[in-house]
This record gives C-alpha cells, structure tokens and sequence, in this order.
C-alpha cells in the first residue's frame, strides 16, 4: 500500500485543485493522500468529492505555521475537527496575519519593481491562504523571476529587505490545541537545516510532553544521518514514524509518493483522530 501523507494544493500554496491532487496521487499509484494545505482546510470537500472518481483515500489535514523560541516549525494535523473554537481561531489568525505580511511585502516590491496587489491575486485560487508562492508566482507571471526558486532566493528571502514575519503559535501549545480538536500531530521535517534554523531534541520533548504523537523522519529535506537520528528518536520517545512527499505540484520538485508511511502507521492515526478517512 503506497500512502503519502504531505501534499499541498491550491488552497494554499500547490499549484494544482483539491481534486486534481487526488487525480494525480491515482495517477502516482499511490492508496492514500493527505491533504495539508497551510492553515487551512478550505480544500477538504473538493478533495473528499473526487475520493470516488480516483479511487484515493483521502487523510483531511492541515500544515500548522508555529514557531517555539523564534525558530519556525510546521505541525501536520491529522483528522481533527476543524469547527473546534480553539485550534480555529490560532488558523484564522494566522492566515489574517499571513495576508497583511504579503500586503506589506508586494507593497515593498511595488517601490521597486512593476508589481501590484492585483498581480498577486490573479495566482489565488478562491479563499486559499496568501503566502509568498503567491507573490513568487505572480513575480514569475511578470517576468521578473524565472521560477519560485529564483524568488524565494533573491527578493523573497527571510534576509531580503522585503521580506515580513507573520504571525505564528508557539508550536507546544499549537500541539495541545490540534489534541484538543481530536487531532493527531506530527512535526513536519523537523531537520530539514537547509530551510533554516531547527529545534533541539528538547524541544521534540517538550512537544511530546503536550500530546505529540509523531515525526515526519522520511522526507527529501533529511539526509541518512538526520533519518538515523529522528528514527532513534522517535523510538526513544514512543513516536510514531511518517514518510511523506510535501508535494505542491509544478511548486516544487517535490513528486507524490517519493517517501511513504507504513500501512501501521495510518492505522494508528486513524485510530487517533476524531474524523475517519475518507474512502471510496
């Protein structure tokens, strides 16, 4: 059983419908896809809608933007209620504050170069939450990047002048909140270095501590000796252990189904989370 449990789509920043994201899983050959877009879960019907037609089972889920002692993590939540009052409100904070920092930011650009909010909005997809591949792609769309690659390196960089933070829960309390709404957690990439600065081993500890159920060790980010460490690590701590793609699309290179989870693994999410999967 090929199951893939990271994927983006164009409600947040793929390039691709809920729905075309399940067609391509099929067309991967993978059995199961998790839907996680970024602090949202505006794409769950239309993906669930087309569980039918692909064949796909679909696991709803959610890319949680934390940060813990100013260094950025992402929290995967799995099957949890998204109506729940607590984990709602920290979502549609961020995502309120996810818009006004690339308000601020296309408005820097604006100075400098031909682009304008509208630009922006032209690469949104309905409600989807507005990031920087949204403006990376509306700089592509004007001819003033050659890809989001090129972006992300140069003008929308974190060391870029442009560039604005945005608002963003503290990881360990993003952890009980995802608990709360019958969520299951799992840190995403949790040392993928080339992004940035990571958390110590601490930290995981501390999340753990919080109701943290699992890691995503198998993800084109680690090299052998971050898999090593994470799975030694997550044995330690009684973890579960995710493989996944963090697939957006044509966004990045990134392909369905290049690192999996075991069959036991979804077994146990399932049995930890408030929503079932949705199945053909």
């Amino acid at each position: 059983m090929m199951i893939d449990l990271h994927a983006h789509s164009r409600a947040s920043d793929g390039t691709q419908g809920p729905a075309d994201v399940l067609a391509s899983a099929a067309e991967a050959g993978l059995d199961v896809v998790a839907l996680t877009d970024h602090d949202t879960t505006s794409g769950w019907d239309e993906a669930a809608a087309a569980v039918a037609r692909t064949g796909v089972v679909l696991v709803r889920g959610t890319e949680i933007s934390c940060h813990h002692a100013g260094v950025s993590i992402h929290l995967l939540s799995y099957l949890h209620d998204p109506q729940e009052p607590g984990l709602r409100a920290e979502m549609d904070r961020s995502r309120d504050s996810r818009l006004h920092r690339a308000e601020t930011m296309v408005a820097r650009l604006g100075a400098d170069l031909p682009l304008t909010w509208e630009d922006v909005l032209e690469q949104v997809d309905g409600d989807a939450t507005v990031g920087r591949p949204h403006i990376a792609d509306a700089l592509v769309a004007k001819g003033l990047a050659a890809d989001r690659g090129e972006a992300f390196a140069t003008v929308l960089s974190t060391r870029s002048p442009y560039f604005v933070g945005h608002y963003a829960p503290d990881a360990v309390e993003a952890v009980r909140l995802v608990r709360a709404a019958g969520g299951v957690p799992v840190f995403a990439h949790p040392l993928a270095v080339m992004r940035g600065r990571v958390v110590g081993d601490d930290v995981v500890e501390e999340m753990v501590d919080a109701g943290l159920l699992g890691l995503e060790v198998h993800h084109r980010d680690h090299d052998e000796a971050a898999v090593r460490h994470l799975e030694e690590l997550a044995a330690s701590l009684d973890l579960l252990v995710t493989g996944s793609s963090d697939y957006h699309g044509a966004g990045k290179e990134n392909r369905l189904g290049e690192r999996t989870t075991s069959p036991a693994v979804l077994e146990a999410v399932e049995a930890h989370g408030r929503l079932g999967l949705v199945r053909p």
